[in-house]
């Protein structure tokens, strides 16, 4: 259902279902009673002034009973937001298709604590583009390659290659490597492939591996071992490829844990480590190096690899 309020600062309107029927005597009265806590004189305010709509962009006022509308659309109040210091670079930008290398910490979309410093809402304001769509999403904590859809007429085409899964998708990690990873490494042939069950509850921050047949696969290999020269300098650790075969959230971070190779950094898995703000020194280990596919449209092959390199990853020994 397309809003009838346009894209306002990189920020699509709220959308919100009305009741059909309840003991409310107007739409206001139900949105006091559900969202008066936060700002009632706020929710009154917009009613007066005809900031609230229903489809057609017509203005809601104060007395419009239940009913009348099945939806209702308005702009949030934007949260006051700490800048993210890193910058989204541009790879790529045509008619039809964008695409991104996004930083550490940086989310996909606007959510929570984060709406004008998401790489969205940054994209549409910075390229003057409010039709701009993500065609997958990155975790905030993985940096990498991110693909949006610039123009609605060919969305389409591209999202059919995500759902067939002719997006191949390359990533790397790197894990650190006490005796008891060591140990783990050791047991593994690689490349391994693995599989089981994924699942995620909304509101949970946490994917959990369920009882039942794989719907999540990973193929995973060794690039190397060594010492890491960053933040962390003389730590062991090992560097791996990945290969997600699906896209199951926090797949890859879920499946290193499984094998007993936790990504570094990672405040997930496998412990749930107390929340606790950015430490932009020590980001997660996981990067989205590329994908590749065939063009929709043209017909030809297509690839996209990040600039950017794992800061922990271990170097070539010096001689």
């Amino acid at each position: 259902m397309l809003s009838p309020l346009p894209v306002r600062d990189g920020v699509n309107a709220t959308r919100l279902r009305i009741p059909d029927t309840g003991p409310w005597g107007s739409v206001m009265d139900y949105m006091l009673e559900r969202f008066g806590h936060v700002d009632p004189e706020g929710i009154v305010r917009r009613f007066a002034c005809g900031e609230i709509v229903g489809l057609g962009a017509e203005p809601l006022t104060p007395t419009t009973p239940l009913g009348v509308h099945e939806f209702l659309w308005y702009y949030r109040t934007l949260p006051v937001e700490e800048p993210i210091p890193f910058t989204e670079t541009i790879m790529h930008l045509d008619d039809d298709l964008l695409v991104v290398d996004k930083p550490h910490f940086l989310p996909t979309t606007p959510g929570g604590r984060f709406v004008q410093e998401s790489a969205l809402v940054r994209l549409r304001n910075r390229l003057d583009m409010p039709d701009l769509i993500p065609m997958h999403r990155l975790d905030r904590a993985t940096a990498g390659v991110i693909m949006f859809s610039v123009n609605p007429a060919t969305r389409g085409a591209y999202q059919t290659l995500f759902e067939r899964r002719e997006i191949r998708k390359e990533y790397e990690c790197v894990s650190a490597l006490d005796p008891l990873r060591h140990e783990a490494m050791a047991a593994l042939d690689f490349p391994v492939t693995h599989r089981n069950r994924m699942g995620k509850t909304k509101g949970e921050l946490l994917s959990t591996v369920l009882p039942g047949e794989p719907n999540a696969e990973s193929e995973i290999d060794l690039i190397g071992t060594g010492y890491s020269h960053g933040n962390q300098p003389g730590r062991e650790v090992g560097h791996f490829v990945l290969r997600p075969h699906s896209g199951k959230t926090h797949q890859l971070r879920v499946h290193m844990a499984a094998l007993g190779l936790g990504i570094l950094n990672d405040a997930f898995y496998p412990d749930l480590l107390d929340k606790a703000p950015d430490d932009y020194a020590h980001p997660l280990q996981l990067l989205a190096r590329g994908v590749c596919f065939t063009d929709p449209l043209s017909g030809k092959d297509a690839a996209f690899r990040s600039a950017m390199e794992l800061a922990e990853r271990p170097y070539p020994a010096i001689p």
